[in-house]
């Protein structure tokens, strides 16, 4: 099998134990995310970053991560934010989010270790941090929307 046909292989298998069904059964809940697009759904489990602290330490450190697992950084207030990968170990997707919960701007495969500032662009209230390579291979874009209870109800392009 080709690497391209091995490819949607696993991005179909992903969406199939992550995908719609999942989405339905599991709105809204602090652990988990649910994505979607044009391409269909997906569900991550998450852990929330919504404090200095935990923003500051974010997935350094971590050898490995599950595959349907990620970060969600939660700011206050929409602004410009920047990543760099300092003590992180494993190659990232950083998925930089209005505070709609819509997709703005998409960092693929960042370089483990490497300083070199990830800005996200203006006015970015969520930074969603998956595995490296993932977002590509799910099929996520630039509009894609997210579900999660930090997004306040009023505002969210896809509410809980």
């Amino acid at each position: 099998m080709g690497s391209g046909c091995q490819a949607k292989l696993i991005a179909f298998t992903f969406l199939s134990l992550f995908g719609t069904a999942a989405v339905a059964e599991n709105s809204c809940r602090e652990d988990s995310l649910a994505v979607r697009g044009d391409w269909g759904q997906a569900r991550f489990s998450v852990e929330v970053a919504d404090d200095k602290v935990e923003r500051a330490q974010g997935l350094m450190h971590r050898e490995s991560m599950p595959k349907s697992a990620g970060m969600l950084f939660v700011y206050p207030e929409p602004q410009v934010v920047g990543f760099w990968m300092e003590n992180t170990l494993i190659p990232l997707d950083m998925l930089f989010l209005d505070s709609t919960g819509v997709v703005q701007k998409i960092h693929s495969n960042a370089i483990p270790l490497d300083k070199s500032p990830i800005y996200g662009g203006d006015n970015i209230q969520y930074v969603l941090e998956i595995n490296g390579g993932l977002s590509n291979l799910i099929g996520i874009s630039v509009g894609s929307e997210i579900q999660h209870p930090s997004i306040e109800k009023e505002y969210a392009s896809w509410p809980c």
